[in-house]
């Protein structure tokens, strides 16, 4: 691989106009709105079952082995049906990637910056149809699936704009005699592996990261969500993607996921996922392959047992909505959803009560009809929660929910379930669920609890509610993760305002949608000329 040019310091004149500014959300109670949104849904259901082939250097191929993506609010219906990519594919995509980095990596800032801006573009104007597939795919109510696709569009405008910057950057100072640049310049062909509760948001993200700083990539999204990862490279391709910058390659993490990270020409590993899976691709990157020449990146985010602390002097209204939100958004399958309420011993029994009926107004059901919870992602997860609801019968003391219901059309579905009397260190207060399952946890004091919402392995996001300043001013201190909230929940973090990623057994803290992001997908290249 030849040295790749530098990101250009000229100012193209497609610069993005303005500064950035996160997309509205839409307002559901809206008629134009509501009715745009079923009749996304229509048009979606009219193209359910479609096939999709892997893309390979703009290659359309087949493979003998399918992907089936279904729906978890009605398994028997196919929303997509993919190609499984296996090892003897990676090196026909590294090949095609490595072909396309000798000119991407070479493209103006404004070739890079243009093809997110007209993606973003592209998807502004479908917003509702993408809301719909997000609907379908991994069943997701309205809000949360316009939120996802909110954040798609964020990310794509947001990482324009921070190749803009980055490819102005200079040297602290200019030393006497010399002309000093520092440039930042892409790294390689990277692996992006992401989840699949975030399919278009954190997919598009990393993705976008990459190729806009010159790098180019083979792309492996969750099987339970490929449909949604394909649509965006359709997208790519009319935005103007060259070939072979980004490959369309689903397959199992054990035969082509592992191929991808031990490739020696695999640059870096983009992944946002189970703790497990993360720790190991850390551990398969790290090992050096013959014809090795680079220590490979590894861009890591995996889970997380967040915690809100709700102290004694806090607004009980707002920390019960804070924590509801936070639990049970999108069924909790967030690594950043709060599993663990953390309350102060004097309000502990009427915020329980309070909590109690709250959840109990919440819906259930298909999320086509948006209901406040639709279904958990597949048949394995739902029993992997009824698990935990049993281990919870024996820690704790059942305060609502934890039945599974049964529909018509048998999605996967559980009510929004609540232990209280759960101890600090039980199963339930320490392994990450990925449900709707929330463990309540009574402490005497402010201080008690927030040792309590540090022992655990994470380190990802963490709330808490209090009027008290002193106590907001030493969990700024204190409380130990990546993302902290005062006095609302703590899900939800918005690019730019929130940049995203946590410590510890959370990840590497990479921080999505901040200022730092796009570093982790470039090598800085200091030069020095005498005058």
């Amino acid at each position: 691989m030849t040295t790749a040019a530098v990101l250009s310091t000229s100012i193209p004149p497609n610069t993005p106009q303005g500064s950035f500014a996160n997309e509205p959300f839409t307002d559901f109670k809206a008629p134009a709105h509501e009715r745009a949104m079923r009749a996304a849904l229509e048009l979606v259901a009219s193209e359910l079952g479609r096939e999709y082939r892997l893309v390979i250097g703009g290659e359309r191929l087949t493979t003998a082995d399918k992907i089936r993506s279904l729906n978890p609010a009605k398994p028997a219906q196919v929303v997509g049906v993919h190609q499984k990519a296996g090892a003897e594919h990676a090196e026909k995509a590294m090949a095609a990637a490595l072909q396309a980095y000798e000119s991407w990596s070479r493209a103006s800032i404004g070739d890079r910056t243009s093809l997110l801006l007209n993606t973003a573009a592209i998807i502004r104007r479908r917003k509702f149809e993408f809301m719909a597939w997000l609907t379908c795919e991994v069943g997701k109510n309205w809000a949360e699936a316009d939120a996802d696709v909110g954040e798609t569009i964020d990310f794509l405008e947001f990482y324009a704009r921070e190749a803009l910057r980055l490819s102005r950057s200079t040297t602290p100072i200019q030393y006497p005699g010399e002309r000093n640049q520092l440039l930042y310049i892409p790294l390689g062909v990277g692996a992006v592996i992401p989840p699949w509760n975030f399919p278009f948001a954190i997919m598009a993200g990393m993705t976008s990261a990459a190729i806009v700083a010159g790098n180019t990539v083979v792309l492996k999204p969750s099987s339970d969500s490929p449909t949604i990862a394909a649509k965006f490279v359709e997208v790519l391709e009319e935005a103007g993607m060259p070939d072979g910058v980004v490959n369309f390659c689903p397959g199992s993490g054990a035969a082509f996921g592992n191929a991808l990270v031990e490739h020696p020409k695999t640059r870096f590993i983009a992944f946002t996922g189970s703790k497990s899976v993360g720790l190991e691709i850390h551990e398969r990157a790290a090992k050096t392959m013959p014809g090795q020449i680079w220590i490979k990146r590894t861009i890591l985010e995996m889970g997380g047992k967040d915690s809100i602390l709700v102290c004694e002097d806090a607004d009980l209204d707002a920390a019960v909505e804070g924590v509801i939100a936070s639990a049970f958004g999108f069924s909790g399958q967030k690594c950043s959803a709060c599993s663990r309420a953390i309350v102060e011993a004097p309000i502990y029994d009427v915020f329980a009560e309070r909590l109690r009926e709250r959840a109990k107004q919440l819906t259930v059901g298909d999320p086509a009809a948006n209901p406040n919870m639709g279904p958990v992602i597949n048949k394995a997860a739902l029993e992997s929660m009824l698990g935990y609801v049993e281990k919870g019968r024996q820690e704790g003391r059942l305060l609502a929910g934890g039945n599974a219901p049964q529909t018509p059309a048998g999605g996967y579905f559980l009510e929004p379930t609540i232990f209280a009397d759960v101890p600090p260190n039980g199963v339930l207060a320490q392994e990450e669920i990925f449900g709707p399952v929330l463990a309540l946890i009574k402490v005497n004091n402010f201080e008690e609890g927030l040792q309590v919402a540090n022992n655990t392995e994470y380190g990802l996001t963490g709330a808490i509610y209090t009027a008290d300043r002193g106590r907001l001013d030493v969990a700024r201190r204190e409380f130990h993760v990546g993302n902290l909230y005062f006095n609302r929940k703590c899900t939800g973090a918005m690019v730019g305002a929130h940049p995203f990623g946590g410590f510890n057994m959370s990840g590497t803290d990479s921080k999505a949608g901040g200022p730092d992001y796009l570093y982790l997908f470039t090598q800085a290249k200091s030069v020095a000329e005498k005058l």
